[in-house]
């Protein structure tokens, strides 16, 4: 077959596809799923946009990957959270206003938490953070809550986080724009500090920018 060429495909999209596929060829659990290139044809999506999905199904526990053997279907039906969630967006399709308000919960909740305490402010990995963002310009946009969520070590809460990022569809990518890595500076300088109230407002404008984007990316497709 020739190339693919990318689309704009997000994660839901490639993994109602997969599902769809799934069930067609009767993959059980234990069965193979054909390769990321195979899939890429297959779903007429960049083999970028395969890789995320499949990446973030194996960080779910939904599927496994075995090194020089490929990736298999797990029990899908021990991850609750995992449907419960997914039944929830697939049946009120207008959900996604709830979605990322929940998603956002979780994020401040985090923020707080690291501003709070001053053993989770002094971890190296918010200097960290704030060189690659200033010289180096490769953070991304998920590294930062996630990492936010990471340190305070509530697991649960990632899981969640995580499942909401998805289903939300919003671009957790590269930040280009000058702006909003002025609000991420912001943000990380206030955690650094322990100013709640400088992080949270940093945060609150970031996330403006971000979900805006992707108002607009909607609209123009």
């Amino acid at each position: 077959m020739g190339n693919v060429k990318p689309s704009s495909k997000m994660f839901l999209d490639i993994v109602g596809e997969l599902r769809v596929l799934i069930t067609k060829e009767g993959i059980k659990t234990g069965g193979k799923l054909p390769s990321e290139r195979e899939l890429a044809e297959r779903l007429q999506a960049g083999r970028s946009t395969i890789r995320e999905a499949l990446r973030s199904l194996e960080l779910l526990g939904l599927i496994e990957t075995r090194r020089g053997e490929g990736t298999f279907l797990t029990d899908f039906r021990k991850h609750q959270l995992v449907e419960v969630l997914a039944e929830f967006i697939m049946q009120q399709p207008d959900s996604i206003l709830d979605v990322r308000e929940t998603r956002r919960i979780h994020e401040v909740a985090a923020i707080r938490s690291v501003c709070k305490n001053s053993g989770l402010r002094a971890l190296p990995v918010w200097e960290s953070l704030l060189t690659k963002l200033v010289i180096d310009r490769e953070v991304l946009r998920e590294d930062i809550i996630r990492e936010m969520i990471v340190a305070t070590e509530n697991r649960l809460s990632l899981k969640i986080w995580f499942l909401l990022k998805q289903y939300s569809k919003v671009k957790f990518s590269e930040m280009t724009k000058e702006i909003e890595i002025e609000k991420v500076t912001n943000l990380l300088h206030g955690v650094l500090i322990g100013n709640e109230l400088l992080a949270l407002e940093a945060y609150l404008e970031w996330i403006e920018i971000v979900e805006e984007e992707s108002r607009e990316t909607r609209n123009d497709s």
